[in-house]
């Protein structure tokens, strides 16, 4: 309808049951506006958005109503004179009162409102996507690292939730709290905020919600097995990162829900707010606890799925097993053994270290391969991702994942990386699959993956997400040459810098695709931009694992895996209100080891930065050998 205050459309939806009494608001300023509600109209019977009806008409004709084909229409007629300005100011928006609304539109339609606005807005996205920039000799590199990726992160993964290939709006349980991991240097707030969020989306039991819709909480619960695990992952990180021990101690609900019935994977439930409060760290502990049951190989049960949803049969009779879950719960434990043996519970920190123990022995003696780890087992006990099978020989995160919980032994890691590098690393193409051969004609059912396309998305394409995965892999292992090819192939700019290969391509250059297609005649082309979690990876690979900057509690540190041919990079970190220009030097073509680092001009005997917050400019040089 019209607003008779300000002229402005509102539209509320009477029958949103998520959003009730929710107003959006159109609004082109004061003074001469005339608007339409009707589609018809401003199109034309014949029309197109090129060449709208509304055009050739003197006004719209204000018709507003709830039976007509809805659009939102406003038409703003003045004369100029020669040399003459004037702003006209447009907003979009939604409130939850009309009350809201119309105050928003009032305050807006001033112009020095609108400019403070924008300079705030400006301000914020300059304090978050400048604290961390870097100047390397790939400048494809630096401009994807510098800005982009974060605000892939923040605007299409964290806040919106959304894209053209998705539209969600959704939270992802294990989804988003990837993401946030990739924000705890540059925003914190948010980090701690959203490990909050998740601890009150777990249920009483201990399991979590696969995925919610805020605000009402609707969602899905599943026997899905890594998810709760990402929580216990994240406040690790978190703690590492900010030493906000605080955070362990903060008050989170539990969610209540009829259980999942037999037979079935999942369920979509609107779920109640248990009256039961705990600690995040006993959400974190509950996590785990109910993370430990094992298969007949010793490895962790897989659920309805394990990180890959697509892999939703492979244990559906409760019985079968992921080796990739096995590394990822042993970094999971590794790491927060620590934590509850400083909060004063040393038998639970010991019980932790076995299990994680346990599991590193059960899958170097049941789950080696002969020249890769294998994947997962299925109910009946046949191995996936072993050389013997026609489809999905070898999966890539069951080998990153080995390197990168630092549990595989050191002369298996490489190879198995050798593995990747030669079957799934496809340099022609510039692509790094998931998995190959993908799935097609088998006569074992791995799940929806098998829907898929061969070459598509999770079925033998590039997952970006578990592509950023292997270059962090083979910085761990030292392989600076390997970590830099590797993320410059991931680089969408390298996809986009000629006609031939835009158009193979087809997606932005600036931002991430979800996967490539890897099969002829689609091979290169890009799918799922914007809403994928691979931005999130993408930049720690190339802050924290190719140049080596981490940061902790007090101090950051520089471990970088650069290739031999760089003779410097730089990195400004921007720490609140004090600044660090770091230079790294390799004048050995060393690419790893550190020889020195010195800060303002004296060495540092730990080669650890200290985190100083003097609100001044410092200048760290570091030198590899």
């Amino acid at each position: 309808e019209r607003d008779s205050e300000t002229g402005a459309l509102l539209v509320e939806n009477l029958i949103s049951s998520d959003f009730p009494g929710a107003v959006a608001f159109a609004d082109a300023g004061a003074g001469d506006c005339h608007v339409t509600v009707d589609r018809l109209e401003f199109l034309g019977r014949y029309g197109n958005h090129a060449d709208p009806a509304a055009l050739r008409r003197a006004g719209l004709s204000d018709r507003a109503g709830a039976v007509l084909d809805p659009c939102a229409a406003l038409q703003r007629r003045f004369e100029l004179l020669p040399g003459e300005m004037r702003e006209v100011t447009f907003q979009l928006g939604q409130t939850a009162t009309r009350k809201q609304a119309v105050a928003l539109i009032r305050k807006y339609r001033e112009p020095e409102a609108v400019m403070r606005a924008h300079d705030a807005v400006i301000e914020r996205w300059d304090e978050i996507l400048g604290c961390v920039q870097i100047r390397t000799p790939d400048a494809a590199l630096d401009l994807l690292s510098n800005r982009w990726l974060l605000y892939q992160v923040l605007s299409g993964r964290f806040w919106g939730r959304t894209a053209f290939y998705q539209a969600s709006g959704a939270f992802g349980f294990r989804d988003q709290l990837q993401d946030v991991m990739a924000l705890m240097v540059v925003a914190p707030e948010l980090a701690r905020e959203h490990i909050v969020r998740c601890a009150s989306r777990q249920f009483v039991e201990g399991d979590v919600q696969h995925w919610w819709h805020p605000p009402l909480g609707k969602g899905v619960r599943t026997r899905c097995s890594d998810d709760r695990l990402w929580l216990p992952f994240a406040v690790a990180q978190y703690l590492e990162v900010t030493g906000d021990q605080s955070i362990l101690d903060e008050p989170a609900t539990f969610l209540t829900s009829p259980p999942i019935p037999a037979g079935h994977p999942e369920a979509f439930q609107q779920p109640e707010t248990s009256d039961q409060s705990a600690s995040v760290d006993d959400h974190c502990r509950r996590a785990i606890a109910v993370s430990l049951a094992l298969g007949k190989h010793g490895l962790p049960l897989i659920g309805s799925c394990d990180w890959n949803d697509g892999l939703n049969r492979v244990g559906a009779e409760g019985r079968g097993e992921s080796v990739w879950l096995g590394w990822f719960l042993h970094a999971t434990l590794s790491r927060y053994a620590p934590i509850v043996e400083r909060r004063g519970d040393l038998p639970l920190a010991v019980q932790y270290r076995a299990h994680a123990e346990r599991l590193r022995m059960a899958i170097e003696e049941e789950s080696w391969d002969g020249k890769w780890y294998r994947r997962a087992y299925y109910d009946d006990g046949t191995p996936l991702g072993s050389a013997p099978n026609e489809e999905c020989r070898i999966d890539a995160i069951a080998q990153s994942w080995a390197v990168l919980s630092g549990a595989a032994e050191p002369g298996r890691a490489t190879r198995a990386m050798a593995a990747v590098d030669e079957q799934l690393v496809r340099r022609e193409d510039g692509l790094i699959l998931l998995l190959a051969p993908p799935f097609d004609r088998g006569p074992k059912d791995p799940g929806y993956i098998k829907g898929y396309l061969p070459g598509i998305r999770e079925n033998g394409g590039q997952y970006t997400h578990a592509a950023a995965w292997v270059p962090m892999a083979f910085a761990t292992l030292g392989d600076g040459e390997r970590t830099a090819e590797l993320l410059a192939m991931l680089n969408p700019i390298n996809h986009t810098d000629s006609a031939e290969a835009i158009e193979k391509y087809k997606t932005e250059p600036y931002v991430l695709a979800g996967d490539v297609y890897s099969q002829i005649p689609h091979a290169g082309r890009g799918g799922w931009t914007w809403y994928t979690g691979s931005a999130g990876w993408m930049s720690r690979a190339i802050i924290e694992s190719l140049l080596g900057f981490r940061v902790r509690s007090d101090h950051f540190i520089i471990e970088p895996a650069v290739p031999a041919a760089w003779p410097s990079y730089e990195i400004r970190f921007r720490d609140a209100e004090t600044v660090y220009d770091i230079k790294v030097e390799n004048p050995g073509g060393a690419g790893r080891s550190v020889a020195s680092i010195d800060l303002d001009g004296r060495p540092l005997v730990d080669r650890r930065v200290p985190r100083l917050h003097d609100g001044q400019r410092h200048k760290v040089q570091v030198r590899l050998s």
